[in-house]
């Protein structure tokens, strides 16, 4: 039986892996400008793969 393996919470963002910015700016109908911010280092999941999994590329 294979060992489970749980995700761990990414310890650039802890947990928190997009934010949303406003730019200040206003849109034609009212609506503020957003910006969404993925972290680079779980590129927006919130949790990172196991290097053991990360190198043998599952």
């Amino acid at each position: 039986m294979m060992p489970q393996i749980t995700p761990r919470v990414c310890r650039a963002c802890d947990g928190f892996a997009t934010a949303t910015i406003t730019t200040g700016l206003h849109a034609a109908d009212g609506t503020r400008d957003i910006v969404r911010v993925n972290c680079p280092t779980c590129r927006g999941l919130g949790h990172t793969i196991p290097a053991a999994l990360h190198r043998a590329g599952k």
